[in-house]
């Protein structure tokens, strides 16, 4: 398993644990693996969500996911899913870490992208997150 994968796995069990649905403030629970587009719901309403990790501060542009997915869902006019992203660093040897909540994430703020052809997955198509700084969100957690 890689590393990224480990990683954002062990982000959205961080997620489950530290917070509760932004709708109805019940626990969330993670979905079966390779569910496509969501990553957790909510134990009591029909709340889902992608969730991404980030082991940096907050930034603007983060990785998303497979294009090939999310450009079927636009084309089908449905919205993208909200958006969770862990962030979690290190300042100074002290840990730090702020999850984000973006309810909506317009098509302007995904910029395709494609792995080169000696990638693991050779001219895989995939998305990145970008204007994240300027999108409405909440902070669900932050120490």
């Amino acid at each position: 398993m890689s590393k990224n994968k480990v990683s954002g796995d062990e982000g959205e069990k961080e997620v489950i644990k530290l917070v509760p649905c932004p709708n109805c403030n019940k626990p969330l629970m993670q979905l079966p693996k390779n569910y496509p587009l969501y990553d957790l719901q909510c134990t009591g309403c029909s709340f889902r969500v992608q969730v991404k990790t980030n082991n940096s501060k907050p930034k603007s542009e983060i990785f998303g996911a497979g294009w090939d997915i999310i450009d079927k869902v636009l084309k089908s006019g449905f919205m993208l899913p909200p958006l969770i992203v862990n962030f979690k660093w290190k300042e100074k040897g002290v840990e730090h870490q702020k999850i984000i909540f973006y309810p909506f994430i317009p098509k302007a703020n995904l910029k395709k992208r494609q792995l080169s052809k000696t990638a693991r997955r050779a001219n895989y198509k995939m998305f990145n997150y970008i204007g994240l700084d300027k999108l409405p969100h909440f902070v669900l957690y932050e120490k």
